[in-house]
């Protein structure tokens, strides 16, 4: 699977996947929530942990980040509602 950033591909990668039979390339668009189950997470990391806040250096910033992903890791409602939202994962009945 390839995404749709912004590099320059190299002139002879067209030319390589055209090359292999067993190779299939899938473009995804640029922005692509629905297909990747961590998207669904960050708006919920950023109302809570990161929410109003204004960092002073990277290293805030990483334990702001680490801290709310562990107090996540034990919220299983939430995480099931991240991925039903990709159709991983089913709602129960």
């Amino acid at each position: 699977m390839r995404d749709s950033l912004n590099t320059p591909l190299t002139a002879g990668m067209p030319r390589d996947i055209a090359g292999r039979d067993w190779l299939t390339v899938f473009h995804l668009p640029p922005y692509a929530p629905d297909l990747n189950p961590v998207e669904g997470v960050w708006p919920v990391r950023r109302r809570t942990t990161m929410a109003n806040r204004a960092f002073a250096d990277p290293d805030g910033l990483i334990t702001a980040v680490r801290r709310g992903l562990r107090q996540l890791q034990y919220r299983h409602d939430v995480l099931n509602s991240c991925l039903i939202g990709t159709g991983l994962l089913q709602k129960p009945p």
